[in-house]
């Protein structure tokens, strides 16, 4: 098999790096926004500007999130750590 080294073998790690980079902070992200958008409504329609009450709930909605998803997550990083370690010889050749 060919190399492929080149812009083609950078553009195709850096897509491959920002994939990777969506799949491991959605776990987290789209809860909290959730969460946020949720409690903004709620503050919105009760007139309660109190800043914890929306700081604490997406908080723990955060922590919970790492404590389901942070081992795959990890497992995620550490493929695609390995797999570049894996690409370096194509660079050299």
């Amino acid at each position: 098999m060919e190399p492929m080294v080149g812009t083609d073998y950078f553009i195709g790690v850096t897509q491959q790096a920002l994939w990777v980079l969506a799949l491991a902070s959605a776990p987290i992200l789209i809860p909290a926004l959730v969460a946020g958008l949720i409690l903004g409504m709620v503050q919105a329609a009760t007139s309660i500007n109190e800043q914890t009450l929306s700081f604490v709930p997406k908080l723990l909605i955060v922590a919970i999130c790492i404590a389901l998803f942070g081992g795959a997550i990890l497992t995620l990083l550490a493929d695609f750590t390995r797999e570049m370690y894996h690409r370096i010889p194509d660079l050299l050749q």
